[in-house]
């Protein structure tokens, strides 16, 4: 055996095999049966004269694509949008077969509650929040390549950069892991009728409170803007959140769940707009316009970009998405100006998101939009006259 292990994935192996021969079919049954039967799953002896250039090494598997009949793991679970049966077949057959069962509860949420998931999973379920995954995740990780546990996200696993923190922790303690992945936002977006590749870079839009309003995340939206792309933006959801009084006097004293409205949301990102968008002429607004937004994420002497006119309130489409995979999901059609003046209940329930229409918007996707549209003939002529759309 050669002393330096070479670190190849178990897929790897595999694509450098000869499956025309017996010998080959041997190879794999062999891997499959050591790992199996309790081997180290991270060095796995392999014979010489076997169908793999890697044959006189002991292979190191970092991939862990493998089988989930083969070895005791950790399993990342896409839980999908709406409730309990949005898991896929091998979400379930995975959680099933789990001793654990962890489901993410911060980053996102269902539309149902965890007793549900309980029923139809026949599983126990360890709620982890933020604290748990972000500072404790050896709890998550315990024993986890000695039997199945499985880690509940909803939406897609990789929705957060959490969840890929949790990955490199499992690697680094030679576990091996499995993803299964799920529909998120980021592609049932695409029910609002815009074609998919026709969108910028997502944006998150946070809570504002009385000495925190971070605005960066505007300058996403011109930057998608000035390219004709729509954005995609996510909205805040607090779960489990302590206030700055009781964080600083470490009481574990948690704040009501929230999670914001787009009338909250398109409030916020109107107060951040210059005057410039409030009379003057949009199209040459630059950045020697003073700007009242700024705040403390960005430097007095940090120059504005260059406005985008899509930016005017009455001249800039946009679709809300509430619930969305679920069978109530709402969509709303406008200008920013006529979805700030609807009432939060016109939106539908939690949780929300809100789609700022770019230029790269044609005639089919503009009557596909309309049928939602607080105000179809203003929602034709902003997207005749502002946006260029021709029948």
């Amino acid at each position: 055996m050669s002393p330096y292990p070479v670190r190849v994935s178990y897929e790897t192996l595999l694509q450098n095999s000869d499956f025309g021969t017996l010998e080959s079919i041997w190879y794999v049954k062999t891997l499959q049966h050591q790992l199996t039967s309790g081997a180290d799953p991270c060095e796995i002896p392999i014979q010489k004269g076997w169908p793999s250039p890697f044959s006189a090494y002991s292979i190191h598997l970092i991939d862990f694509n493998l089988d989930p009949d083969s070895a005791r793991m950790l399993y990342l679970i896409g839980l999908g949008l709406s409730d309990e049966k949005d898991v896929t077949v091998r979400g379930l057959e995975a959680i099933k077969k789990s001793e654990r069962v962890y489901l993410e509860a911060y980053t996102s949420i269902l539309g149902v509650g965890k007793e549900r998931l309980e029923a139809f999973y026949e599983k126990d379920i360890i709620v982890a929040d933020r604290d748990m995954v972000e500072t404790e995740s050896d709890a998550i990780l315990e024993r986890a390549n000695e039997v199945d546990v499985s880690f509940l996200v909803v939406g897609d696993p990789f929705g957060a950069t959490t969840h890929s923190d949790l990955l490199l922790r499992a690697e680094a303690l030679s576990i091996p892991y499995v993803v299964i992945h799920n529909a998120s936002v980021m592609n049932a977006v695409g029910a609002v009728g815009l074609a998919l590749y026709n969108y910028g870079q997502t944006i998150s839009i946070p809570y504002f409170n009385e000495s925190w309003r971070p605005d960066s995340w505007l300058d996403r939206i011109r930057e998608n803007l000035s390219l004709d792309l729509h954005t995609l933006c996510l909205l805040d959801i607090k779960v489990k959140e302590q206030s700055i009084e009781n964080l600083a006097r470490g009481r574990k004293i948690y704040e009501p769940p929230r999670f914001m409205s787009v009338p909250t949301a398109i409030e916020q990102l109107l107060s951040l707009l210059p005057p410039s968008l409030n009379g003057k002429d949009t199209a040459t607004a630059t950045a020697s316009d003073p700007d009242p937004s700024m705040t403390d994420d960005r430097s007095p002497l940090t120059p504005t970009p260059t406005l985008s006119p899509c930016l005017d309130p009455s001249q800039t489409l946009c679709i809300s998405l509430s619930r969305i995979g679920d069978p109530s999901q709402t969509f709303v059609s406008g200008t920013l100006e006529e979805l700030s003046h609807l009432d939060e209940d016109a939106f539908g329930g939690p949780l929300h998101s809100l789609v700022i229409v770019g230029k790269r918007f044609h005639a089919l996707e503009r009557d596909f939009a309309r049928r939602w549209a607080v105000n179809k003939e203003s929602w034709d002529r902003v997207a005749r006259e502002v946006y260029g759309v021709r029948d």
